[in-house]
């Protein structure tokens, strides 16, 4: 699933759709970080008063660092790919290029590759 998404992801920036594809793409990373939590025994979800609710993405890589599943230099590049996929999705689109879009991709698909879930 991961991979298909990421291929979208690739796609739609080739294709000149800079801003869907950092969304997609961060979208691709935030799941492989749940997933991540899961094999980790880190809590992805915790409560407040409302019931249950999905923790952060930053928060859920600041605790993998803490469990062990990767190391601080992985942890500073998640947190760039997700604020990247943050301005996309908030329409900050001139607050970077195509080309940093499609780094995150390959970055991405390197993450996941390097620490399956």
């Amino acid at each position: 699933l991961f991979g298909d998404c990421l291929e979208m992801a690739q796609h739609l920036a080739d294709s000149g759709y800079k801003d869907a594809a950092a969304v997609i793409a961060g979208s691709s990373l935030e799941a492989h970080l749940r997933q991540l939590g899961k094999r980790f025994d880190v809590p992805v979800e915790h409560t407040t008063s409302k019931g249950s609710e999905p923790k952060k993405a930053d928060l859920i890589n600041t605790d993998l660092v803490k469990a062990g599943a990767y190391s601080g230099i992985d942890q500073k590049n998640v947190t760039a790919w997700l604020g990247l996929r943050n301005k996309a999705a908030h329409g900050q689109y001139a607050e970077y290029e195509k080309d940093q879009v499609v780094l995150m991709i390959d970055a991405v698909r390197n993450f996941i590759s390097r620490h399956p879930a």
